[in-house]
């Protein structure tokens, strides 16, 4: 069966390198699946949850913002400004975050249109971050009452 190479970077680090069967990701345009043999494809990255399918399994991570480029060969990039796999998200710290963004949200609402944007971007990132925890944190806890 065909795979994808899929190579997740971030400007710090390669996030994920792999073969894999399939990637959902958030775009300006929705959410895209991408199988193998996939039209080549450029797309901006939303803030939000990355599914990858392999052989059976699922894995999640989050991301920000960026582009995905789909690739001739069944090679997959996203070019992503921070991203995360999901057992590296801390739970407490990502709620903390998210209220800070909040609040940042409520003071620059009427600053400009500009710091608002920004603010709203962060607390988008955030709340992404926090959907991907509490998904990991379920399956975990999920395995656990199946041992």
């Amino acid at each position: 069966m065909k795979k994808l190479h899929l190579s997740i970077v971030t400007p710090e680090r390669i996030v994920y390198e792999d073969e894999v069967d399939s990637v959902t990701v958030m775009t300006d345009m929705g959410e895209v699946t991408v199988l193998p043999d996939h039209i080549p494809l450029v797309a901006n990255l939303r803030a939000g949850e990355l599914t990858l399918r392999k052989d059976g399994a699922v894995q999640y991570l989050v991301a920000s913002t960026g582009f995905l480029e789909v690739r001739p060969g069944n090679k997959l990039v996203v070019l992503a400004d921070t991203a995360e796999r999901a057992e590296e998200l801390e739970l407490e710290k990502i709620e903390e975050a998210r209220e800070r963004a909040r609040q940042l949200l409520l003071e620059k609402r009427h600053v400009d249109d500009v710091a608002f944007a920004d603010a709203a971007a962060i607390l988008e990132r955030e709340l992404a971050r926090h959907r991907v925890a509490m998904k990991r944190r379920k399956y975990r806890d999920v395995g656990k009452v199946s041992s």
